[in-house]
C-alpha cells in the first residue's frame, strides 16, 4: 500500500514543502528512507519503529521505504519523525490516508510515542498556510509558537495515538494553548529587564550619540580607556530603541525558532540584543555549518549587534560583516545550497585606544609606537568605514560619579521614536525606516545644505578625513540630527555634529 504525508524542511529561514511518500509491500522486512536524508533523518526508522510499537500500533513486518521528495532538496533534522509514522500507519491501513491531504505534519518522535518539539514550528506554519493546508500537526510544546500564523488550525498534540485520535476524525484538534501574561526581554525599549540610562552617570555626550545612533539606526564605535562605561551604555541601547512592529516581532520569532535560542513561547516582545566573545570565528558570526543555521549577525535582526573589544576580534570575522552591513542580508552558500538569512542589525563597537588601554591619560600608559602602530592597524580597514559614528568615551570625574542622572531611557526613547516618524513620513515611499538606510539618491534629495555647509564639507573631504561613502554617512548622521531636533533642514550645526564624530576615523584609515 501506499501513503502520502505533507511536512517542511527549513532552508534558511524559509519553508520548503515535502512530501514523505511511504510504500509497504511483500518482502523481507527492511525500513528504508531515501531523498537525500541526513543522519538524523536515516535514525528516524528506530525511532519510529520504537515509538509505533510502544504506542500499541502495529509495525509492518514488510519492505517499507520512505522517499522524501523532492530529491534534490536536502533533508536534515529530527522533524520528519512524525510524518513518517504516520505515513507508515497510513500505508499499513491503521488510520485512513484521506486524513492525511489537510495536514501537515512536523515534530520528532521519542521511544515511548511521546512527540517532542523541533526547531522552526512558525516557519513551518507559515507554510501550511503558504500552501493552502487545513492545519499543521505539532507537539504541545510548539502549538503556541505556532499558533501565531493566523488562518492555520493548528493541532498541539503529546503523543502518536492523539495524532491517530485527530487524523482520524475520532477526537477535535484541542485548543490552542493561551499565551503567557508576560514574556521574557530579549533587550528592547520599554522592557522592564533592559537596563536604564538613568544608571549612566558623567557621559552626557556619549549618551547624546547614543540616541543619535538610535534615532537614525546608524553604526556606532565607542572608544575610550577600560573602565569609562563603554559596555555600560552599549547595553542600554535597545531600551531607547523603538518597540517592535508586529511584522518585526514575527521576522525575529521566525529567526529565533529557526536556530533553536527562542526558550519561551509566543511572539518575541523585544529588541534583540547580542554580544558575542570575541573568539567567535566568521561562521558564527554571520551564519554557516552545514545546515546552515543564522548566526549572531541574524540574531540580532532588527535589534543590536555589540562587538566589545573590537581589536580583539579576528580580521577574517570582521571583514565577514562588511556585506551583511552594507546589503541588510546575507547568503550562505553550501554544496550547491544557498540559505539567505536577513541581517537587518544596528552594530555597536567598542576598543580601548590602545593595548594597555591609558592612551591620552599622561604618564599612565607605557605603550610604544610599535604597540600603537599594531593596534592602529587591527582598527583599520573597510570595516569601519561602515561604521557612522566614534564616540570617546572619557573617565568621568569623581563629582559626576556620585551626582545625578542627567536623563533616563523613558525620555530619550520619546524623542528617538519623534525622529522616527519624522523619517518614515518622509521616507514613506522609498520602502525603508531610517536615516542609516538611505542611498546616494535619497540623500541628495533629502540632505540639502546652505552654502556655507556645503563647503565646509567638500573641505573636510578634500584633506583626507573622508572617503566617498564616510561622506554619505556624514550627510545621513546631520540628517538624523536635525530629526532629533525637530527641524526639517539640515543646519550647520547638525553637519558639524556628523563631522565631529567622523574625525577619528581619518586617522584610522591614514594608518593603513
Amino acid at each position: 500500500m501506499f501513503a502520502r504525508v505533507r511536512t517542511f524542511v527549513i532552508e534558511g529561514v524559509e519553508p520548503r514543502p515535502v512530501f514523505v511518500e511511504v510504500d509497504i509491500r511483500a518482502g523481507l522486512p527492511a525500513f528504508t528512507i531515501v531523498g537525500l536524508a541526513d543522519t538524523a533523518v536515516r535514525e528516524a526508522r528506530e525511532r519510529v519503529r520504537a515509538a509505533l510499537l510502544n504506542s500499541g500500533f502495529e509495525f509492518p513486518l514488510r519492505r517499507i521505504t520512505a522517499n522524501l521528495a523532492p530529491a534534490h532538496l536536502r533533508k536534515v533534522g529530527a522533524g520528519f519523525d512524525l510524518a513518517l509514522a504516520a505515513g507508515v500507519l497510513a500505508a499499513s491501513g491503521q488510520i485512513p490516508c484521506t486524513a492525511l491531504e489537510r495536514w501537515a505534519l512536523f515534530g520528532e518522535l521519542s521511544l515511548a510515542g511521546e512527540l517532542r518539539g523541533c526547531r522552526g514550528a512558525l516557519v513551518v506554519a507559515e507554510g501550511a498556510l503558504r500552501d493552502g493546508l487545513h492545519g499543521l500537526v505539532v507537539p504541545r510544546s510548539r502549538a503556541l509558537e505556532a499558533g501565531l500564523v493566523p488562518g492555520v488550525t493548528v493541532a498541539g498534540l503529546d503523543d502518536l495515538r492523539g495524532v491517530r485520535d485527530v487524523l482520524a476524525g475520532s477526537a477535535e484538534p484541542p485548543d490552542p494553548p493561551l499565551p503567557p501574561p508576560a514574556v521574557n526581554g530579549d533587550g528592547a525599549g520599554g522592557d522592564a529587564s533592559v537596563p536604564d540610562l538613568a544608571d549612566v552617570r558623567g557621559q552626557d555626550g556619549a549618551v547624546r550619540a547614543l540616541a543619535l545612533a538610535a534615532a537614525g539606526g546608524h553604526n556606532i564605535l565607542l572608544e575610550g580607556p577600560p573602565g569609562t562605561g563603554k559596555t555600560m551604555l552599549a547595553r542600554r541601547l535597545p531600551s531607547i530603541l523603538p518597540p517592535l512592529t508586529d511584522a518585526e516581532a514575527l521576522e525575529v520569532t521566525r529567526i529565533h525558532s529557526v536556530a533553536g535560542v527562542r526558550a519561551a513561547p509566543g511572539l518575541v516582545s523585544s529588541r534583540p540584543f547580542r554580544a558575542p566573545h570575541h573568539s567567535i570565528t566568521a561562521a558564527g558570526l554571520i551564519g554557516g555549518g552545514s545546515g546552515p543555521t543564522p548566526g549572531e549577525a541574524s540574531l540580532a535582526h532588527r535589534g543590536v549587534l555589540f562587538l566589545d573589544e573590537l581589536s580583539e576580534f579576528s580580521r577574517p570575522s570582521l571583514e565577514s560583516l562588511r556585506q551583511p552591513l552594507e546589503d541588510g542580508v546575507v547568503t550562505i552558500v553550501r554544496s550547491q545550497r544557498a540559505a539567505r538569512f536577513p541581517t537587518g542589525f544596528q552594530l555597536v563597537a567598542a576598543t580601548n585606544p590602545c593595548p594597555c588601554g591609558m592612551a591620552g591619560a599622561g604618564d599612565i600608559c607605557r605603550c610604544g609606537e610599535p604597540d600603537l602602530a599594531r593596534h592602529r592597524r587591527k582598527l583599520s580597514g573597510p570595516l569601519l568605514d561602515r561604521l557612522d559614528m566614534l564616540v570617546a568615551v572619557a573617565r568621568p570625574s569623581a563629582v559626576a560619579l556620585r551626582g545625578p542622572a542627567s536623563t533616563s531611557s523613558a525620555k530619550v526613547r520619546e524623542l528617538v521614536v519623534g525622529a522616527r516618524e519624522r523619517q518614515l513620513r518622509r521616507l514613506v515611499d522609498t520602502g525603508i525606516g531610517c536615516n542609516a538606510q538611505m542611498g546616494a539618491a535619497l540623500v541628495r534629495r533629502h540632505v540639502r545644505l546652505g552654502e556655507h555647509a556645503q563647503q565646509r564639507l567638500e573641505l573636510a573631504y578634500e584633506r583626507g578625513g573622508l572617503s566617498a561613502r564616510a561622506l554619505q554617512r556624514v550627510l545621513r548622521v546631520a540628517r538624523t540630527a536635525a530629526d532629533l531636533e525637530g527641524r526639517e533642514r539640515v543646519g550647520e550645526e547638525d553637519l558639524l555634529v556628523a563631522l565631529s564624530l567622523r574625525q577619528r576615523f581619518g586617522t584610522l584609515d591614514g594608518a593603513r
